[in-house]
C-alpha cells in the first residue's frame, strides 16, 4: 500500500482524476485494455516463475481477484459484502466461483470414514457400474 501511494503522489498528484494504471496509447485518461492487462500479468509472471515455480505462467486478473475474494471468505468477510467489493450484481455469481480452499477440502475429507472400513456400497457404484445410471441417465 505504501508503494501505491508513493506513486500516486509522485505521479497523480496534480492530477486526481486520472487513471492510477493507464493506457501509454491514450494517457491518463485512458483505461488499460483487458488485453493490456492480461498482457502486462503474464510479462511479470513468468519473470516470478523463475523465482518460485507456484506463480501461474499463464497468470490473468481473474485469478488474482479471485484469489483475494477467496483470502476475504477464509478470514471471515460476509458473503454479501464479498459479493458488493467485487461489484456482482447478484449475490449468486459471488457463490459461484468462490470455491472453497485446498485446506478447506483437505479438512471436510479428513473427517469422511474410509469406504473400505464399512461394509456398505458406495453410492457411486451402482448394479450397472455407470454414473449415468446413478443419475438416471443411463
Amino acid at each position: 500500500m505504501a508503494n501505491l501511494k508513493k506513486y500516486i503522489a509522485e505521479f497523480h498528484a496534480s492530477n486526481p482524476e486520472a487513471f492510477v494504471f493507464y493506457s501509454r496509447n491514450t494517457g491518463v485518461f485512458g483505461k488499460l485494455t483487458q488485453p493490456a492487462v492480461n498482457k502486462m500479468l503474464k510479462k511479470h509472471a513468468a519473470c516470478a516463475h523463475k523465482i518460485c515455480d507456484e506463480v501461474p505462467v499463464e497468470l490473468h486478473a481473474h485469478q488474482i481477484r479471485h484469489g483475494k475474494a477467496t483470502h476475504w471468505l477464509e478470514d471471515g468477510m460476509n458473503i454479501v459484502q464479498i459479493s458488493l467489493w467485487l461489484g456482482h450484481e447478484y449475490l449468486q455469481t459471488t457463490m459461484v466461483y468462490l470455491d472453497i480452499s485446498n485446506d478447506k477440502k483437505a479438512a471436510a475429507l479428513a473427517t469422511l470414514s474410509d469406504e473400505t472400513s464399512k461394509k456398505v456400497t458406495p453410492k457411486w457404484k451402482n448394479a450397472g457400474g455407470s454414473l449415468l445410471n446413478l443419475y438416471g441417465l443411463g
